[in-house]
């Protein structure tokens, strides 16, 4: 299928999942992410869930970090640019919705992209290879590209890989694993 097929498709899968299968399915993911060799790293970055979308709830993986005293780092989306910019989460951080409804810190200390060393990625859909569908509007594409080589990317999926996406691009950062709430796969 092509990445405009599979958003439509797990678009609609996710409308299905009640609210306690979404709970569920995703403290079930951030149990698993705790079998990953990841957790010797400083700087993390998180996406905060747009629960609109019913998008995987990281709040369990903020737990995890916070208690493993790792420094969080959440972004602001710059629609014009398509480009986002990092700050720390501390306990004096605001959060407040865009008009899209990503919670986004309304200011903080800024972290340049170099420094972090692991992504949680969000997606709709990935392949057996590493290759990720979002919503198509290439903010986190542009985010990878900036990111050092080494950087860990992880996708976070409530669904198992697809056999194949049909039309990616050379130049498509693929993840290192995606984990979902049976299996972490591994590119």
């Amino acid at each position: 299928m092509t990445k405009s097929e599979l958003r439509k498709t797990y678009k609609q899968l996710r409308k299905t999942l009640s609210e306690e299968q979404l709970e569920d399915l995703s403290l079930q993911i951030s149990n698993t992410l705790l079998q990953l060799p990841i957790w010797d790293k400083e700087f993390y970055h998180i996406f905060l869930s747009i629960t609109e979308h019913k998008e995987v709830n990281t709040e369990y993986i903020l737990n995890i970090l916070s208690g493993k005293d790792k420094h969080i780092v959440v972004s602001k989306s710059d629609f014009l640019t398509s480009q986002m910019s990092h700050y720390l989460l501390t306990d004096s951080t605001t959060l407040k919705k865009n008009e899209w409804n990503i919670p986004e810190p309304i200011s903080g200390i800024p972290i340049e992209t170099k420094q972090i060393e692991v992504v949680f990625v969000p997606l709709l859909a990935f392949d057996q290879t590493g290759h990720r569908v979002g919503y198509g509007k290439g903010f986190y594409d542009k985010f990878l590209a900036d990111c050092k080589s080494e950087t860990i990317k992880i996708g976070l999926s409530f669904f198992e890989a697809e056999k194949q996406i049909d039309d990616t691009f050379e130049s498509d950062i693929k993840l290192d694993y995606c984990v979902t709430p049976e299996k972490i796969y591994t590119f």
